[in-house]
């Protein structure tokens, strides 16, 4: 007891004096000199999760904590003044290399407890303070491992307050965003201002389809690396929904910085990124989407590193016609030049119209529309269909490891399950010429078409669906 009771008093001791977390720590105990070394030197180390693991690395190369009792063990967490400890950022993604690598026990801030738990197959222990840790590890202390019940988490109810059916009128525009998510298409909106565009957009994610582990899983390492985890949330099962402001700069959006961190299109991977007034983003920062919305991730390029974000997201966009925002409008007079309104287009590059598979014009509400008492359908109701049409796709492309719905499919997937008679190929054809579409586009139309099959849930895509593709392609004004 008293040799427990002055180690005690030496780790209070080295918590006050001693800089636990840099790359070489010196430190005297009994006279003897021990130096802590943070190898391999090459991989860049920071952050104050290494505290807890070096504080009880000294107490284990000392013979307070027997040495053998780390074997298939796993430590992290960040060490307070008083020896609590405390919360860091990144957990899951830890447990699940620790996992991958043979680890079976994983000492946690007790705070990261719930989050590490969501990982089968490695027992998570919650600690609060260093004494309890080293209680446990010399066996005077018994801790059960954190269990986490998932089907609490993807079983639960009413998960999206914002529902459709609270939007009032607009079915186009609705059948165009139910085509959009069972499809995982992206897609512009524009038109008048106070049309709905942006409550329809922040109402897409209750009409995606759900998350399943796997992605839930990807979704959570995102926001649990940048510290964006809430607390009480320690697995992600809704779709986010990232809507930054238009002063975002380009490391914001894409990600980067000096220690380069996931921006807003890592934080939207697997649900839906935002942008509202469109234009009004910066040209430069709106040109750094276009390889993320090809290739579903970015790679961050330094002299010493060059890192990989996931950023497979659905893009929504909303713009007004013109900068007052009245062109077309039947009750307004716009008040722009066509010089003005042309300025106010060109901030949209047409690589970055191309990559926006549907172009859908938002029109006034009628009033007759607002007043009306009947409820719209719900949101529930359309995921429904939109999980059936993606679960079509999924067995359908099952092959293929990272392509999970028909916007994600390549030109071999295109020729293979996209086939089309000839009265189709020749409105396909004849909508190209006319409105002057690139072969992007062509492609693009015929995944939108594959998708309104499937939620239609017929095997072939006929004339009909390749007419509303068409219609769900570009939008045009007239001044």
């Amino acid at each position: 007891m008293q040799k427990y009771v002055s180690y005690l008093k030496y780790i209070q001791f080295m918590q006050q004096f001693l800089f636990l977390q840099v790359l070489v720590c010196l430190i005297f105990y009994k006279n003897r000199l021990i130096t802590v070394n943070l190898a391999p030197a090459s991989i860049k180390k920071e952050g104050a999760g290494y505290d807890l693991p070096i504080a009880l690395g000294i107490l284990a190369s000392s013979g307070i904590i027997p040495s053998d009792t780390f074997a298939d063990t796993a430590v992290v967490g960040e060490l307070s003044l008083d020896g609590s400890v405390k919360r860091i950022r990144g957990v899951l993604s830890m447990v699940l290399a620790a996992r991958d690598n043979g680890v079976k026990r994983f000492l946690v801030p007790a705070e990261n407890a719930s989050e590490a738990a969501v990982v089968k197959g490695i027992a998570i222990v919650g600690i609060e303070r260093i004494d309890q840790a080293v209680e446990y590890l010399a066996g005077a202390l018994a801790i059960e491992p954190v269990e986490v019940d998932l089907d609490v988490f993807f079983g639960a109810t009413n998960r999206y307050q914002d529902d459709f059916s609270e939007v009032k009128g607009q079915e186009h525009v609705k059948r165009a965003l139910e085509v959009a998510a069972a499809g995982g298409h992206n897609i512009l909106l524009s038109g008048v201002p106070g049309t709905g565009k942006t409550m329809m957009a922040r109402r897409l994610p209750a009409i995606l389809p759900d998350l399943t582990l796997e992605e839930a899983l990807e979704t959570t390492k995102v926001y649990s690396a940048t510290g964006a985890l809430p607390p009480e949330i320690p697995l992600m099962v809704t779709r986010p929904f990232r809507a930054p402001h238009h002063t975002v700069s380009d490391a914001g959006l894409i990600g980067g910085g000096h220690i380069p961190r996931p921006g807003e299109v890592s934080l939207a991977h697997n649900g839906v990124l935002f942008l509202d007034e469109l234009p009004e983003f910066k040209k430069n920062v709106l040109e750094v989407l276009r390889q993320p919305m090809e290739d579903g991730h970015v790679t961050i390029s330094r002299a010493a590193m060059s890192l990989f974000f996931p950023a497979q997201f659905m893009l929504v966009a909303a713009m007004n016609p013109c900068p007052c925002g009245h062109l077309g409008d039947p009750f307004h007079e716009c008040t722009c030049s066509p010089v003005q309104v042309q300025r106010y287009r060109s901030r949209l590059s047409g690589p970055l119209l191309d990559r926006i598979d549907m172009h859908v014009e938002v029109p006034a509400v009628q009033v007759e529309k607002l007043t009306q008492a009947s409820p719209g359908e719900s949101s529930a109701a359309i995921r429904q269909r939109v999980n059936t049409a993606r679960a079509v796709q999924s067995e359908r492309l099952h092959s293929d490891k990272y392509v999970y719905c028909n916007a994600q499919m390549s030109s071999r997937n295109i020729k293979n399950y996209c086939q089309i008679d000839d009265p189709s190929r020749k409105l396909l054809e004849n909508a190209i010429a006319r409105l002057g579409l690139s072969a992007r586009a062509y492609y693009r139309i015929l995944k939108i078409a594959r998708t309104i099959a499937d939620l239609e849930g017929v095997e072939d895509i006929q004339v009909s669906h390749i007419g509303e593709a068409v219609q769900y392609r570009r939008v045009q004004y007239e001044k």
